[in-house]
């Protein structure tokens, strides 16, 4: 099989997931799609690594770092979701302006 589909896949994910963080209200659909674009990228490091050089395995190491990063970051952003329902009992981001001046 050849790279190019890999390629189109990650591009596809990563569109979806561009278009989910922008059009978005709701925090946890915007974290949803951050995910996507997460493995978007995830996958384009793995495609490059199995195409590009067999003898190292730099992109699966690099996968796993954004994995470890992306699990951080769903938990981080599930915490402020909650923080954020306890205080305006809605997750919808427009209406929540408590940081502006």
């Amino acid at each position: 099989m050849k790279l190019e589909p890999y390629l189109v896949f990650s591009a596809l994910l990563f569109s979806i997931g561009a278009f989910g963080v922008l059009t978005r209200r709701n925090a946890v659909g915007i974290l949803m799609a951050l995910e996507l674009m997460l493995n978007a990228v995830n996958v384009n490091l793995v495609a490059f690594a199995r195409f590009v050089d067999h003898s190292q395995v730099v992109g699966q190491i690099f996968t796993l770092f954004i994995i470890t990063v992306a699990a951080a970051e769903a938990a981080v952003g599930l915490a402020i979701i909650i923080c954020i329902y306890r205080n305006f009992r809605h997750i919808n981001l427009d209406d929540v302006d408590l940081l502006k001046w």
